[in-house]
């Protein structure tokens, strides 16, 4: 949990740098983020400490010239790399994207149900109820859930709608125990 904070406080004053500077922050991180998973000796590098510092930093600064970064998104990196808190980045690209979604007005969600697929109109009032209720434009992504017999449960963010038939099942049983 303190992690998650922490990198939420970083994405969010790295947010701001990025307004102020004009720079497109999100954009550099997630491609940095990218060149970094698909490299296995770099991940290595800057995640594992049988590196130093100084090696971390000097590969970096190479990466950095080579892809373009920004100077607010290069001294982040290197101020990571002295704190010894790099590992925290990935958490800290994952809490800026989300910040730079909601800022953007979108949010992400699930929609959850037991087919294979759900039915693309299903997905489409989901949106729109969404969207009224919520005042911003929902990106909703389905997943099968086995565990779900029938109906559909669709979270975004900190609510949840569930019209399973599970869970009417068990409402159903709480209100006959409770009488």
């Amino acid at each position: 949990m303190k992690q998650q904070t922490v990198s939420k406080i970083y994405a969010q004053a790295l947010l701001q740098l990025g307004e102020e500077k004009k720079v497109k922050v999100v954009d550099e991180l997630i491609a940095l983020t990218e060149m970094i998973n698909k490299t296995n000796s770099l991940e290595n590098v800057l995640f594992l400490d049988v590196f130093t510092q100084e090696e971390k930093k000097a590969v970096f600064a190479d990466i950095a010239k080579k892809a373009g970064l920004a100077e607010v998104v290069v001294g982040m990196v290197n101020y990571l790399i002295e704190e010894k808190r790099i590992g925290l980045m990935p958490l800290i690209v994952k809490e800026m994207i989300v910040l730079d979604d909601e800022r953007k007005g979108f949010l992400k969600g699930t929609i959850e149900g037991a087919e294979l697929e759900s039915d693309p109109k299903l997905i489409e009032k989901m949106k729109a109820f969404l969207k009224e209720r919520l005042g911003k434009e929902p990106s909703l992504t389905y997943i099968q859930n086995k565990n779900i017999s029938a109906g559909y449960r669709v979270t975004v963010e900190d609510l949840q709608m569930d019209a399973s038939l599970d869970y009417q099942l068990d409402q159903f049983k709480q209100s006959v125990i409770s009488e």
